[in-house]
């Protein structure tokens, strides 16, 4: 990669300092309902929780070929940051750009099963595309847009891959790809946009699991680590870090567990630190880069199943996870708002919260649309269409703008 894609990361170091949603993203946490959007929200944690992880063993990177090979590009100049309002209430999926504040759904996906138990339930991806203000049916594995919305990390295969391309997402030209040795299930961009996080497994997570029909394989653990990649250098370093692993009889109280195969692991908001998902309070279990046990940085952040931060921008406000209602409390726990939220998302601004809200007098948890509302919940302003059970559901995917 040239001088000029390394200095275009490093100018997004400097403007984007809050993460990605992906990660959870549906089916990371907990198990729940089918139909639901997100997981579940946080309840209160202990700190006993974070003892005990896995301590994974580190491979020793395996040389990219590729990845010395001087590539000529034209790295894509991150544009302004936009802070507008932009809704689709008229089509479901949108076909129109959906944004609020300092979040844009950068990308959607749906899900495709198979019709008996233990079949997969693959994701089907829809990618913003600037050059029309809408979405593009794509047909990768797994995407996930940079912040600034002009870069996207694309993952060839079918479920699983073993091809990572980095693509301008105004041109679609993929500029590099990057080769791993071990197949890939889900893709996140670091916080700052620098570097790329790539959760490996050994057979593709997601399964039909049937009512009344559990399959023999549901539990079984399948990850087998993570990658940290270099997108300017292509270089792409593995570590071993499988499964945790399910509740068993005899483990301490408040011992972390996690009975899902797919168990994707997410970056902290300042990109110091990893975490891995758990079924279990709280939500995170912190890593160093290498994978060691680390300390959680922030309680409320470790409560909760989302990647965005649930600080506000000026740091003076909090969300406090599901309702209905949501709360909004100060630094000294005061409540400053409700809103008539089932799950709160992300902050628009320091004023306003992007979440999951029901429709009319909320009858039906699963008739939900994404919507944008003030702490004290007084403006609502509807961003998509109402869903209505499973059919022709869609899952967005947060980027920072």
């Amino acid at each position: 990669m040239t001088d000029l894609l390394r200095e275009g990361l490093a100018e997004w170091a400097d403007e984007a300092r809050t993460p990605h949603d992906l990660a959870d993203r549906a089916l990371r946490g907990r198990r729940r309902k089918p139909g639901r959007w997100l997981a579940v929200g946080a309840a209160v944690a202990t700190a006993a929780a974070l003892v005990a992880v896995f301590v994974p063993e580190r491979e020793p990177a395996t040389p990219d070929p590729a990845a010395s090979v001087t590539v000529e590009v034209t790295y894509p100049p991150r544009p302004a940051a936009e802070t507008d309002v932009r809704t689709d209430t008229e089509n479901n999926p949108p076909k129109k750009l959906i944004a609020a504040g300092q979040y844009a759904v950068s990308a959607y996906f749906t899900y495709q099963a198979g019709e008996s138990n233990g079949d997969p339930v693959k994701r089907r991806w829809s990618l913003y595309d600037p050059r029309s203000g809408g979405y593009e049916d794509t047909g990768w594995a797994w995407v996930d847009v940079a912040p600034g919305l002009h870069l996207a990390a694309v993952l060839e295969g079918d479920g699983l891959g073993r091809r990572v391309g980095l693509m301008d997402l105004t041109t679609r030209e993929v500029l590099r790809w990057i080769d791993l040795e071990q197949p890939a299930g889900s893709l996140v961009w670091s916080p700052d946009g620098s570097r790329l996080l790539a959760t490996t497994y050994s057979e593709y997570p997601d399964m039909v699991q049937k009512d009344g029909e559990q399959h023999p394989d549901v539990h079984k653990p399948v990850r087998t680590g993570y990658y940290l990649i270099d997108p300017a250098t292509g270089n792409a370093e593995h570590h071993a870090l499988p499964s945790m692993e399910d509740s068993k009889f005899g483990d301490p109280e408040g011992k972390p567990f996690n009975m899902n195969r797919r168990q994707d692991l997410g970056w902290s908001h300042d990109g110091a630190l990893l975490w891995m998902p758990t079924a279990t309070q709280p939500a995170k279990v912190y890593l160093t880069l290498d994978g060691a046990p680390a300390e959680a940085p922030d309680k409320a952040t470790a409560d909760s199943y989302r990647s965005e931060p649930r600080w506000s921008p000026d740091g003076t406000k909090l969300l406090t996870g599901d309702g209905l209602p949501t709360k909004v409390v100060g630094r000294d726990g005061a409540v400053l708002g409700e809103q008539r939220l089932l799950q709160q998302w992300a902050w628009a601004d320091d004023e306003n919260v992007i979440g999951l809200g029901c429709y009319r007098k909320c009858s039906n948890e699963f008739h939900s649309s994404l919507v944008m509302t003030s702490v004290d919940g007084k403006k609502v302003t509807e961003l998509s269409t109402y869903q209505k059970g499973d059919e022709g559901r869609w899952y967005p995917v947060l980027t920072r703008r």
